[in-house]
């Protein structure tokens, strides 16, 4: 009996020993952190912007004449060409005022021509005047009175040319308003308003009424706003993408053409307020052949500032402060040893999401990461989706 207690005493002591040695294996193991894998991927670092769609070039057609629209020949949406026909004015008026002008002008060309013939018979006079004085044949007063005569018919002449080359800038001045009550385009493009309707009257003694507005919709071009604080970083030439309300996720290719130099608010004041906000438009142009981009949509622009493809890629809060030479302690875990290394990394392109690993780093190896809040799975991976550019 007293053996048989012995026994269990024995075990019992045994099991309580095992049990503190895999207590303290157990412990001995280190645990495995929060970590982030090291991937490839297309860092990017751009700006953002908000804009409005507008024609790449609008054009107002008016009459310079005054008259009834007689015919419109185009309608809303019409595409045509330069020369294109696109509305009559009553033109009665004018083609009477070319008849007159033509008729005055022929009146001063007969005026001429009698003129000439006058001028002649005046020439001939003087000349045997002059002949008989040399024969002594006639007075001096004669002669005298004869050469006077011609002066008088040259410069009646002179006169005259004078009004026919007024005539002459009468004639093209009506030709000219007669050509005018006959609207074309200047321009190809598209009708997108018609201002002025068949039957109505335009009145251009003040000012050019508009008829109708072409806009080249082939390509187009985004004004968007950009703050004070992102514009120096933008320049001409830069691609960019859009996306619409309509398709947020569809990107559109887009080219930065030109940065006003001034706000937009300049042209409501000369003077800038400097408790607001300050904005400066950027011009992007964009290819519209589909016709998908209409005037007045708003855009949400992206512009690429710098890019970094097909390059190792790693969670930018990972990185914590950088040194004094710029580079970046992080820990990197060792999944086989179990162990922690700490390594010195360089990076490049930045989103202030993902982080391009230039140097201290290969594909697969695992971040600690420690500093991202909130993180508590040990397999947690970051990749970059790549964008369109």
């Amino acid at each position: 009996m007293k053996l048989a207690w012995i026994i269990v005493i024995v075990a019992g002591l045994g099991a309580v020993g095992y049990w503190g040695w895999g207590q303290s294996q157990a412990n001995s193991t280190p645990t495995a952190p929060a970590t982030v894998e090291v991937v490839k991927g297309t860092v990017e670092r751009t700006v953002l912007a908000s804009g409005v769609i507008e024609a790449g070039s609008l054009v107002s057609v008016g009459a310079r004449v005054s008259g009834q629209i007689e015919t419109l020949a185009v309608a809303l949406g019409d595409v045509v060409q330069p020369g294109d026909l696109i509305a009559q004015i009553e033109s009665l008026d004018q083609q009477n005022d070319v008849l007159q002008a033509e008729a005055d002008l022929k009146q001063i060309e007969a005026q001429i021509a009698a003129k000439n013939a006058g001028l002649k018979v005046a020439e001939l006079g003087v000349r045997r005047q002059r002949q008989l004085a040399e024969k002594q044949l006639a007075a001096t007063e004669t002669l005298e009175a004869a050469e006077a005569g011609l002066a008088v018919a040259r410069a009646e002449l002179l006169a005259l040319d004078a009004q026919m080359a007024r005539a002459q800038v009468s004639v093209s001045q009506a030709r000219l308003a007669l050509e005018r009550t006959r609207i074309t385009a200047p321009s190809a493009g598209t009708v997108v308003a018609v201002v002025t309707g068949q039957g109505q009257t335009v009145n251009a003694s003040s000012s050019t009424p508009t008829i109708v507005k072409i806009a080249d919709l082939a390509t187009m071009v985004v004004k968007a706003e950009v703050s004070e604080a992102d514009v120096v970083r933008v320049a001409p030439g830069q691609r960019a993408s859009l996306t619409l309300l309509g398709e947020p996720d569809v990107r559109i290719a887009a080219t930065l053409r030109a940065i006003e130099p001034a706000p937009a608010s300049i042209k409501e004041s000369d003077e800038i307020a400097t408790d607001e906000a300050i904005y400066y438009n950027a011009l992007f142009d964009v290819e519209n052949p589909a016709g998908k981009l209409r005037i007045g949509m708003t855009a949400e622009v992206t512009i690429l500032l710098e890019q970094a493809s097909d390059v190792m890629t790693v969670l930018a809060s990972t990185l914590g402060e950088p040194a004094a030479d710029g580079s970046y302690e992080v820990e990197v875990w060792d999944a086989a040893r179990l162990t922690r290394e700490r390594r010195r990394i360089t990076v490049g392109v930045s989103d202030n999401i993902t982080a391009e690993v230039r140097e201290g780093l290969a594909e697969g190896e695992l971040v600690v990461a420690d500093r991202v809040s909130g993180n508590g799975s040990a397999a947690m991976q970051m990749r970059r989706i790549p964008g369109l550019f």
